[in-house]
């Protein structure tokens, strides 16, 4: 009894101690400050990048000493944190922070407190993109409402309905890479 006590708890001991993964943990913290009439707002952004690589060996039944490692999938999560300056704070899975091209003109897109702003040389106040409950978004320009979304290619796509003409109209706003 004792012998198998003993040897069940070697060999849990064992298990425990080898590691099957590499993982890798990256975190980036922005502090963005913006100082206007009513004083200076922080905003604190935290991008955590986790990646998860299994280990496994080409010959693992070989008696060579040294061994080669078997290329695997690497497995990447990423969430980004951003508190805001009252204090709030909002996880993003996936910060789709970026360029994107429509008609020739360049839009930058940004993450703000409470989804993402839309800027363009020819707009004086930033456009909105507002998060809904159904992974979609609502876009709020100077004179437009729309519904949004991103597409799997990562662009974002508006779909405007037009009451004039009772239609639905789709611009797409291309990832500049």
């Amino acid at each position: 009894m004792k012998k198998i006590f003993l040897s069940a708890v070697l060999l849990i001991g064992m298990n425990a101690i080898a590691q099957n993964k590499n993982i890798t943990n990256v975190t980036k913290t922005t502090v963005t400050t913006v100082k206007d009439s009513d004083g200076e707002k922080k905003q604190v952004k935290k991008e955590n990048v986790q990646e998860v690589q299994n280990i496994e060996l080409q010959n693992a039944e070989s008696n060579a000493l040294n061994k080669d490692l078997k290329q695997t999938p690497v497995q990447v999560t990423s969430t980004t944190q951003i508190t805001n300056p009252d204090g709030t704070t909002r996880t993003v899975d996936v910060d789709r922070s970026s360029y994107y091209e429509a008609n020739g003109v360049k839009y930058d897109v940004k993450l703000d407190a409470q989804g993402y702003t839309v800027n363009s040389p020819s707009f004086k106040k930033p456009a909105l993109l507002r998060k809904t409950s159904t992974n979609s978004y609502i876009y709020r320009g100077k004179d437009q409402t729309s519904i949004g979304y991103f597409d799997t290619n990562g662009n974002l796509v508006l779909e405007t309905y037009d009451d004039s003409s009772d239609k639905v109209t789709v611009q797409t706003f291309a990832r500049v890479k």
